[in-house]
């Protein structure tokens, strides 16, 4: 009874501090995030199917992507489903604590106009990549559209426990990731020849690196309010690891494995690593100064000791990880 207490009060402090980031968050809606008529869309990279030429542009499109290996064709498949996912990523956000609690997504405040933004942007991501690989012929439509149903029908769950402060510190991090793997689908699709597939896969990272640099300012302002509330919160995200948006792909289906094939993947071919991870607690570690963070509590300073390790702990991990000998393709013609 006396932890659930200290559960509802630790929420409690955190609601606070959020409405006090209310102003800040309106404000990178209006300067950090981009009015639908200015920003780019999938059109903009896609064949134009009411010119003359569309069908020789579809060709062109084709024989582009045909010298892309299976391995990656795969991996850009599984950034497709998992940008697609984008209803349970928004009901998400909005069920947090201290966010919405109006309930109402008409509501003015800073957090709803951010969750409604965010989400928007997101979702010309999964349209384009995957307007992309079905002219390309590349894909099993069928299946990616199958695994994309039952993404969404699974739900998601980070395990951030409604807390708002463990909710921006897995943006903060998965913002990072996003970013991390579609630049390197960019640079692997250029070598393949494909440059506009690579322009593309670059565009969408320059949106994640927009998104990533807002919720880590979120967090920052945390930081300055709440210094040992925000460690104790990254700690715990941290102790429970960053679970990957699209972890529920297979989910009961008759291929439960298959965001394992999928993560086997991106390891082997260097599009998302276990030294990636580490390298991203380590970025935050030094962002948000963790390790010379003064004036905290008990609990705080013992997160803190176990936060200014954590990076070098998972780069020894990654040293140790042998890249998969083979791997299973998924989505595929």
């Amino acid at each position: 009874m006396k932890n659930s207490a200290h559960i509802n009060y630790e929420l409690e402090k955190n609601m606070e501090v959020i409405s006090q980031l209310d102003g800040m968050v309106g404000h990178a809606v209006d300067n950090v995030l981009v009015d639908p008529d200015d920003c780019w869309q999938p059109s903009d990279f896609l064949p134009e199917m009411d010119k003359p030429d569309a069908f020789e542009q579809v060709k062109l499109l084709q024989e582009r992507a045909a010298g892309i290996p299976d391995t990656i064709i795969t991996s850009l498949i599984g950034n497709m489903i998992t940008e697609e996912a984008l209803p349970s990523y928004q009901t998400y956000f909005n069920l947090l604590e201290g966010i919405n609690p109006e309930g109402n997504l008409l509501s003015p405040s800073g957090w709803v106009r951010w969750s409604k933004a965010w989400t928007a942007e997101e979702n010309r991501h999964g349209d384009l990549l995957n307007k992309y690989l079905y002219l390309s012929g590349r894909a099993d439509m069928k299946k990616v559209e199958q695994t994309i149903h039952r993404l969404i029908y699974n739900g998601f769950d980070p395990r951030s426990e409604k807390d708002p402060y463990q909710a921006i510190i897995y943006t903060s991090f998965q913002e990072r990731a996003t970013k991390i793997s579609h630049v390197n689908t960019g640079k692997l699709t250029d070598k393949a020849g494909d440059e506009v597939l690579s322009r593309i896969c670059k565009t969408i990272a320059g949106d994640e690196a927009r998104h990533e640099k807002a919720y880590k300012s979120f967090m920052s302002g945390i930081f300055e309010i709440d210094p040992s509330g925000a460690i104790v919160a990254f700690e715990k995200m941290m102790r429970k690891q960053i679970v990957m948006p699209a972890v529920l792909m297979g989910e009961g289906s008759s291929n439960p494995s298959l965001f394992n094939q999928f993560s086997a993947i991106t390891q082997k071919i260097g599009i998302y690593t276990g030294w990636d991870y580490a390298r991203i607690i380590e970025h935050l570690v030094k962002l948000w100064k963790i390790e010379t963070l003064t004036g905290l509590n008990d609990v705080a300073s013992k997160a803190q000791d176990y936060l200014s390790g954590l990076a070098d702990r998972y780069m020894r991990v990654a040293d140790r990880m042998k890249a998969p000998d083979e791997v299973s393709l998924a989505w595929l013609k």
